[in-house]
């Protein structure tokens, strides 16, 4: 829910996050990732070349790796990811297309 990447919960499991998983750590963890993750989404964009992407940056993914990503994405984070975020100086922006963002 924090970058919008789709892969399926095996994927997820055995390969982790490939833009959070030093936040999400998913990676090994089946708890972990249906906690962090969420199949209630709308629409798909396919990345190949982040950088070249207007939809890239439109979507607010263009530094994240290449791969198959959702346009919104809803649900809630567990606290624990949030302030790891919060300490690491991140800023969560919610993939559900709204304006609230959290910190």
């Amino acid at each position: 829910m924090i970058c919008s990447l789709v892969k399926n919960q095996n994927q997820f499991r055995q390969q982790g996050c490939d833009n959070c998983e030093d936040i999400v750590r998913m990676k090994n963890s089946l708890d972990r990732v249906l906690e962090c993750t969420s199949s209630n989404f709308d629409g798909m964009v396919a990345m190949m070349r982040p950088t070249d992407s207007w939809v890239a940056r439109w979507q607010r993914i263009d530094k994240f790796a290449k791969g198959v990503y959702a346009i919104r994405v809803y649900g809630l984070l567990p606290e624990d990811v949030l302030d790891t975020m919060s300490s690491m100086g991140y800023e969560y922006r919610a993939r559900d297309g709204t304006e609230e963002n959290m910190v």
